[in-house]
């Protein structure tokens, strides 16, 4: 047999040869493996093919088997994956209980196995082009929070000195992660529940906990594009809704500054562009908090039930058709972005809010404030823990080069971000020189009020306003479709991977129950008070469980799987393994890195606030037992697993640790097991 890439032999012919060097004394005896050939399969038996229907080719004497030592016995022998592979208790003089087994010479060559392998890896789906791949991970990793919340975290902590940390954590921090879930998803090639049975089985749960986060920001930020797609719908008109202030739904304060030069912005006056956020599309003032979230917007209903069927039909058939859609939904967000920014740039007053925004204050760095935001913006923004990464890259052949891929992903959503911070200050500026205000005074609005009342004002009193506002609403749309499409993707992988006999050739029925489910838990949302669940979500479901899933995740690869054994399936995929920049990161600084998050949102309980509305003691008890809910399939299982595992408490937690599957390297058309 001979292979037509020359790297790929060469690290093979290696690792025979060191193996075959430790274990020359050692004859090769297995008659116990002949009882493998089952009725209908192909089997090799004393070294002769026999015809199955299962056409497996077995390229190597099932004779070579290494057998342990006497001393050796119930050791586990290392295989090239970094799993330990159960030898059988045979001796190496080769005459075991009551068998005959066949006398080989000490200096008989060691064997490999290759099988031209049918199962279910061989028909695991894959992208079309790598640039699916790239596009997908770019589009989830670049989502509203690069538009809304870093510019708001830049100003807040320093201006252009806050880049000093973020970069720092960057480095140390969020892109190892990245790339972590990248090589781990390519590699063993399933999602984020099945993986573990390859990695380390008592933390299983961690993939349970990623899909119970999943769902619930699933329940909340879809509700985001529903709002934004209703904007969008209203802006097919030559006068914007939100640029007057004699609307059924304004009231006497109203105040619409960008009419007459001689108005005086007051105290308790409210914009249009305000008005028309909170009483027209949430219609808001119908509740007084979440103790009575008031009826359902049909409104807003059929905008999410449209979203979601724009979903459902992108994501059924696979990464096939989404890697298409995003070819579209990825694209889009960065001509309209470039667009909005040589917009920008020409509006009066800009350059105030690009001074606001970079003027560096270097005094901020003292402040643990300022390296927390660091730390958890890096962390939301690249999105590990999340089961996306390791979902997009099993679908990978399995010699991609991740490490480039999470290098130049990592790179292109951090300048996003920067650069989404000219776009938004730059119509901070303007606004601030209409208003004759300060731009800290404009920027009060966070989160979703920064785009849907301030960024939509000041695109409604630009010259080609309804086109800008097409534009920037489609844009937002694309930005949250992307996000969606990946974190259902996550799931579905998972699902489909850990129970592939129930839903193995029924995706497209999952999907439409996953995204029914969906739907159902958004209602709440679309409630007159639905902001309210919104930002309640935001806060609770998204946090410290995330980023505690995401530090088990690190110390379990790291040290329980191995970092030698992680690097070492990094070696097979790309040629080279990971430097000790990245050994150092993934044991000891990513750990910290986290720890330091988990730790600042314990110590810091959030006071949260929406408008005139203070959220009561009783959500933040309730927030932690949602955030509790999702993270609490960790140690249920671990208990689960010390349960049913036999053995003493040692043997079960031994045995728990241990890998129960190997992973297949693939070789072309063929996967091999290095024995």
């Amino acid at each position: 047999m001979s292979f037509t890439n020359g790297h790929q032999h060469n690290l093979i012919t290696n690792r025979m040869e060191r193996k075959s060097s430790n274990n020359e004394g050692c004859p090769l005896t297995s008659k116990n493996e002949l009882s493998d050939c089952k009725d209908g399969e192909d089997c090799k038996e004393n070294g002769q093919m026999t015809k199955t229907s299962k056409s497996s080719l077995r390229l190597a004497d099932d004779l070579n088997k290494v057998h342990p030592s006497q001393g050796e016995k119930g050791e586990a022998g290392r295989i090239s994956n970094g799993y330990s592979a159960v030898q059988t208790p045979v001796p190496c003089n080769g005459s075991g209980d009551g068998e005959d087994a066949p006398w080989v010479p000490p200096s008989a060559p060691r064997g490999l196995v290759v099988h031209q392998y049918q199962g279910d890896q061989d028909h695991r789906e894959t992208w079309s082009k790598k640039m699916d791949f790239l596009l997908s991970v770019i589009g989830y990793a670049v989502d509203l929070g690069n538009v809304w919340r870093f510019p708001y975290i830049c100003y807040k902590n320093g201006g252009g000195a806050f880049l000093l940390p973020y970069t720092i954590m960057a480095i140390f921090g969020g892109i190892p992660l990245f790339y972590m879930e990248l090589a781990l998803g390519q590699y063993h090639r399933n999602g984020c529940i099945s993986i573990w049975k390859k990695i380390c089985p008592i933390f299983k749960g961690i993939g349970y906990s990623i899909c119970m986060i999943a769902l619930y920001i699933g329940f909340y930020y879809n509700t985001i594009m529903a709002w934004a797609l209703y904007y969008l719908i209203s802006s097919f008109t030559s006068d914007l809704p939100w640029t007057t202030c004699g609307n059924t739904w304004n009231t006497e304060n109203c105040t619409n500054y960008f009419q007459s030069s001689n108005i005086t912005w007051k105290q308790y006056s409210t914009s249009p562009g305000e008005e028309f956020y909170t009483r027209k599309v949430l219609q808001i003032h119908l509740s007084s908090g979440l103790q009575n979230l008031g009826g359902i917007s049909w409104q807003l209903t059929l905008c999410l039930l449209l979203i979601f069927t724009i979903v459902y039909f992108s994501i059924w058939k696979g990464v096939k058709t989404s890697g298409k859609v995003v070819w579209v939904t990825a694209t889009f967000p960065y001509i309209v972005l470039f667009v909005l920014l040589i917009r920008g740039v020409t509006l009066p007053g800009a350059w105030r809010g690009v001074v606001f925004y970079l003027k560096p204050n270097w005094g901020k760095l003292h402040e643990t404030e300022v390296w927390i935001d660091a730390a958890a913006q890096i962390f939301f923004s690249l999105g590990p823990g999340f089961g996306v990464l390791l979902a997009f890259a099993s679908y990978n052949k399995f010699h991609n080069n991740c490490y480039k891929d999470a290098l130049v992903t990592s790179m292109v959503n951090c300048t996003t971000s920067f650069v989404s911070g000219f776009v938004i200050f730059t119509v901070l500026g303007y606004m601030a020189e209409m208003r004759k205000q300060d731009v800290a005074d404009v920027a009060r609005d966070t989160g979703p009020s920064l785009l849907f009342i301030t960024y939509a004002e000041a695109i409604a009193n630009m010259p080609a306003s309804t086109f800008f506002a097409i534009i920037f609403f489609l844009m937002i749309i694309t930005l949250g479709l992307d996000s969606t499409f990946a974190g259902l993707e996550g799931v579905i992988t998972a699902v489909l991977d850990e129970f592939p006999h129930i839903w193995g050739r029924r995706r497209e029925w999952f999907v439409l129950c996953l995204v029914t489910v969906y739907f159902l838990g958004s209602l709440t949302t679309l409630t007159y008070g639905g902001a309210y669940v919104v930002k309640f979500f935001e806060q609770f479901a998204t946090g410290a469980p995330v980023i505690t899933v995401v530090f088990l995740e690190a110390i379990a690869v790291s040290w329980f799987y191995g970092i030698k054994s992680f690097c070492r399936d990094i070696k097979e995929m790309i040629g080279f393994s990971p430097g000790w920049y990245w050994i150092i990161c993934w044991v000891a600084i990513c750990p910290i890195f986290l720890l330091f998050i988990i730790g600042s949102f314990l110590a810091l309980p959030p006071d949260l606030k929406l408008f005139n509305y203070h959220y009561p003691y009783w959500t933040t008890v309730v927030g932690y037992c949602i955030g509790t809910s999702s993270f609490i399939c960790v140690p249920i299982y671990m208990i689960y697993k010390l349960i049913i595992t036999p053995g003493t408490l040692k043997e079960r937690f031994l045995r728990s640790i241990t890998p129960e599957l190997k992973t297949e390297i693939p070789l072309t058309d063929f996967h091999m097991n290095a024995v």
